[in-house]
This record gives C-alpha cells, sequence and structure tokens, in this order.
C-alpha cells in the first residue's frame, strides 16, 4: 500500500482538483487533512449512541454513494477512512471510558471497562466500513488509483498506453 505523505502542504491543496496527490495510506492516515473532504465529511462524524452513530454511519455511507457516483475516489476513500475511524474510536471508548487506551506518561494499557453503548455504536460503524471497504466500484478504483499514483517500482499490475491497468482487475 502507498506511504502517505505528511509533507504536502494540506492547507492549500484541494484533493478534489489533484486526485493524483492523494496516497492511500495504511488504515485512516490523513482522514483529518485531506480537504474539501474533511469539511465535507468530519460534521457527520459521531458515536456518541447507537442511534447517534447510525445516522452518522448511514449519511457518511451516503457521501461515499454520491462520490461513487461521480467516480470519485478520494471522496470515497476519504469517506470510507472516516466509517474506520468511526468504528476504532467507538472501539476505544467501549473499552475504555475516558478513551484513553495507556496510562498516563507511559505505554502501560490500560484496563478495559466495556460500554456496552459504545460497543454498539463500533459495530454499526464496522457494519457500514465493511460495505465501503468491499464495494467492488471502490475496489477497481483502488487498483486504479493505486496503479497510476504509484512509482513504476511499486506498482501491482502493468499499465496500458492509457494509463489503465493492462490486465482486467
Amino acid at each position: 500500500m502507498q506511504k502517505f505523505d505528511y509533507t504536502l502542504d494540506f492547507k492549500t491543496i484541494d484533493f478534489r482538483q489533484h486526485p493524483e496527490l492523494y496516497r492511500v495510506g495504511k488504515g485512516e492516515q490523513g482522514v483529518l487533512l485531506v480537504e474539501p473532504y474533511k469539511s465535507e465529511i468530519l460534521p457527520y462524524w459521531r458515536f456518541k449512541t447507537p442511534e447517534i452513530a447510525r445516522q452518522s454511519a448511514d449519511k457518511i455511507y451516503d457521501l461515499f454513494l454520491e462520490y461513487k457516483q461521480q467516480k470519485d475516489f478520494v471522496g470515497m476513500d476519504m469517506a470510507r477512512k472516516f466509517l474506520q475511524m468511526g468504528y476504532t474510536r467507538a472501539r476505544r471508548y467501549a473499552n475504555h471510558k475516558s478513551g484513553r487506551k495507556y496510562a498516563k506518561d507511559s505505554k502501560i494499557i490500560l484496563p478495559n471497562q466495556e460500554d456496552p453503548i459504545k460497543a454498539e455504536s463500533a459495530r454499526i460503524f464496522h457494519e457500514v466500513w465493511q460495505l465501503a471497504k468491499t464495494d467492488p466500484d471502490y475496489l477497481m478504483m483502488l487498483e486504479r488509483h493505486l496503479l497510476t499514483t504509484s512509482p513504476p517500482n511499486e506498482r501491482s499490475l502493468p499499465l496500458s498506453d492509457d494509463g489503465m491497468p493492462a490486465k482486467a482487475l
């Protein structure tokens, strides 16, 4: 997978205008940096209760589908990252009421204090995140993005002259 490029000037780049600069990275990398998507999705990202989590996950998935309809891979990937972050953050609070996994100034993991409400919020986000990350069109666009934005020695498939994968995905 591509490394996320933290050296870019995120305050000035519009990734809708310059999707070629976007790097997928690992997991949720860049979720709070890539504009205009961060500003479009973040207002809907909530997980305090299962009801709020359901509304949030559904709205973010609707945005994922809108980006899909627009053939906007970066938007789809950012929506996927927000869904993933909804799961990981809700899961963190489900395990640790304070949201703090480690003891202060330490690498010692605090004991779990299961919160069933946050656990349900996490389950909701996990379910919707799985829909997004396994969407066949998303996977095809992901492969195409990786092929067209990765250095040649990191590409998983050769490209044809038009920049598209030379063999079927």
